[in-house]
């Protein structure tokens, strides 16, 4: 996994799609310019095809929404990027914490219940 492809997106993948930059740009109803923004903003870094193309994956475009959302609100671009990747990071931290919580919970209670 890698912060450019955090759910693995395989281009090759009919499970895992990845849009064009002109077709992601149309799903988000904004602009390739504003996709080539966020990725100078180093948001996202497009996936490339064979034939090296950028693509994007569904994972991308669900920050890059994210992103479109706040830079509507007025949040300026590169403080829109620090924003979501906050976020996406503090998502992953609660997702984690949850798990451990869970696991703890669960052996804690197998101790208990087996005395």
């Amino acid at each position: 996994m890698t912060s450019d492809n955090p759910l693995n997106d395989r281009l090759d993948d009919d499970d895992y799609p990845a849009y064009t930059m002109g077709r992601a740009a149309e799903m988000l109803g904004t602009t390739p310019a504003f996709l080539r923004a966020i990725g100078e903003a180093r948001l996202i870094t497009p996936l490339r095809s064979e034939g090296g193309h950028r693509r994007y994956s569904r994972y991308q475009l669900r920050i890059a929404a994210r992103a479109r959302e706040l830079v509507d609100q007025g949040t300026p671009i590169e403080a829109a990027c620090r924003i979501v990747i906050l976020e996406d990071q503090l998502e992953e931290a609660q997702r984690i914490n949850a798990e451990y919580r869970r696991a703890a919970s669960e052996s804690a209670g197998s101790v208990t219940g087996s005395g």
